[in-house]
């Protein structure tokens, strides 16, 4: 039996997943992420030897270790070049997570491994042409292109959630105005949501957030589909940026199938069929050669750390 391991570096939570020749995970361990770029590394090798040690594999029983990791990844010199949300900048990871890992170790942008993860074991198998966004604190993006990961002449493209959606918009993390993130991740669906019940207090809104305790990707959502005037048009609004961004991006790259991942995911139909309603408006001639199947990715939160775990094989 050939085993591999995977590492997801989230911002909340580290996780490390050993994967079989089926593709599936069979053990993983996590940890809460922490401040400071020497624990987190030391804490991410941890994690990866847990999960081995949990079903009795040693170093020794795997060929390579993959990273995801958010942010621009430079995968041939192993530098995390930039992440927004904790602030580093050209961080060695390779370098310094290789003091812990006698392996060879491989690194990619997370949302690539997400779309690696679910080319090979989920939604995107049998397709060659993918695109995937993945919907959580900000927003991630993967292409894949006539079977292959497509990232650019430097190895850092297809950081789409940085494309400008509306010019001199709302301040993206990045620096920026107007990004798709700043529009289309959970953290700004937090906002919309927030502004909206601001304005108005009749709607369920509040006691959802009464219930659960705070303002959330859901709470929108949830509301909506108990047929809440005013959560249904922040979910509209949402899904017309989405739809909008997610547009642009078919009419450069023509995939067969669009997927969307991430917590965001969760909320399917309520999310999909508006997306998939409006996204012809947004598509070069789409009412005439049409649009791309627009899917929920399939793998949740495993994708990345399936992806992360082949990315030896790539």
């Amino acid at each position: 039996m050939q085993y591999r391991i995977g590492i997801d570096l989230g911002g909340t939570t580290i996780k490390a997943g050993v994967v079989d020749e089926t593709h599936r995970i069979i053990c993983s361990h996590q940890q809460p992420t922490v401040e400071g770029f020497e624990i987190v590394v030391a804490d991410m090798a941890e994690t990866a030897r847990f999960a081995a040690e949990k079903v009795g594999l040693e170093w020794d029983d795997f060929s390579s270790v993959g990273v995801g990791s958010p942010g621009f990844v430079n995968p041939h010199t192993g530098l995390l070049v930039l992440s927004s949300n904790t602030n580093w900048r050209n961080m060695p990871l390779k370098q310094e997570l290789q003091k812990h890992i006698p392996l060879p170790i491989f690194i990619e942008n997370d949302a690539n491994c997400a779309v690696i993860g679910e080319m090979i074991a989920g939604a995107a198998k049998g397709y060659r042409h993918v695109l995937m966004l993945t919907l959580g604190t900000g927003v991630g993006g993967g292409l894949i292109i006539d079977g292959h990961l497509f990232s650019g002449g430097d190895s850092m493209g297809t950081e789409l959630s940085h494309t400008p959606l509306i010019a001199g918009g709302e301040q993206c993390t990045c620096g920026q105005k107007g990004c798709l993130e700043a529009y289309a991740s959970v953290t700004a669906l937090i906002r919309q949501t927030k502004e909206a019940m601001k304005e108005s207090p009749e709607t369920l809104m509040h006691s959802h957030v009464e219930k659960y305790g705070d303002v959330s990707g859901r709470t929108a959502f949830d509301c909506a589909r108990e047929g809440d005037a005013v959560a249904m048009r922040v979910v509209d609004q949402y899904c017309t940026y989405l739809a909008n961004g997610i547009g642009g991006f078919i009419t450069i790259f023509r995939p067969e199938l669009v997927l969307l991942g991430g917590g965001l995911s969760d909320a399917g139909d309520t999310l999909l069929e508006p997306v998939r309603r409006k996204i012809e408006k947004y598509v070069f001639a789409g009412d005439i050669i049409g649009v791309p199947l627009i899917e929920r990715a399939a793998l949740g939160n495993d994708a990345g750390t399936i992806g992360a775990a082949y990315l030896g094989d790539m």
